[in-house]
């Protein structure tokens, strides 16, 4: 698996938030993590962000444990990793000069060519900043949006934004943090399309969401997480059809309530 897990557990003070935890999404995957609210899901995308260490157990980007390597070396695959959070925050600017800001400031350039993402190898120029910004937009629906300016996007245009600005830099890993909360059926229907295409460019896609109806239609894996751990993972139909675990069967057919 590209990114993961081993038995991570994390605590804030008494409080034991992640226990015992291993999950891992592959290239081109989409696994959704599902729960009920306070479970855990974000705090898990943090640790997979690689910007919160956990207490016990490793996480992994391509084989690398990210917390035993030295800061260099874990803010390189920092940067490997996207991640597209519940509320956008966009820069007072164009829509285009959003998209373009990872790319503007990285040191390190994406080497690979992703299905029409130009490779960005050596040094940035106007042209290739500007390809790879116009083919994230298209992604999102948003082609022809570039000098709209950010204040002008509804809530769901801005959300689609921030998907495309960490597209734009070609991650391995996308991890997105209930993605469609509050939006309309259309901006859903957009943003759901856009993780497919993202997981058809060889990204693996961890979708954080209490939506069972949006983990169904998006996701090739699915992880349950109840209390502060995960009561299992498998594919998707199979654990919404005939889960293994008897809290996940009360979970995903509404008799477990939180």
């Amino acid at each position: 698996m590209i990114l993961r897990t081993r038995g991570v557990s994390l605590a804030y003070g008494s409080e034991s938030v992640l226990r015992d935890v291993s999950v891992g999404v592959d290239r081109g995957e989409v696994l959704a993590v599902i729960g009920p609210s306070g479970v855990g899901k974000t705090t898990l995308l943090g640790l997979l962000s690689l910007a919160v260490a956990p207490d016990r157990g490793t996480v992994e980007l391509d084989g690398t444990d990210a917390w035993a390597a030295g800061e260099s070396e874990r803010l390189a695959l920092r940067r490997r990793v996207g991640m597209v959070f519940q509320e956008a925050s966009l820069f007072d600017a164009s829509v285009a000069r959003n998209v373009s800001y990872g790319l503007r400031v990285r040191r390190s350039w994406p080497e690979r060519v992703r299905d029409g993402l130009r490779s960005l190898v050596g040094s940035p120029d106007a042209e290739a900043v500007d390809s790879a910004v116009r083919e994230a937009l298209d992604v999102v629906g948003l082609g022809d949006s570039l000098d709209r300016h950010a204040g002008s996007l509804s809530g769901g245009e801005a959300r689609r934004v921030s998907f495309a600005r960490a597209l734009a830099y070609d991650p391995d890993v996308f991890l997105l943090d209930e993605p469609t909360s509050d939006l309309d059926p259309r901006n859903t229907a957009v943003v759901e399309d856009a993780v497919r295409r993202a997981s058809q460019r060889g990204i693996g896609v961890v979708v954080a969401s209490h939506d069972m109806h949006q983990a169904e239609r998006v996701a090739d894996r699915v992880a349950v997480m109840l209390d502060d751990g995960i009561a299992e993972v498998g594919p998707t139909e199979r654990v919404f059809a005939d889960p293994d675990d008897e809290r996940t069967r009360k979970f995903v057919s509404g008799e477990l309530v939180y």
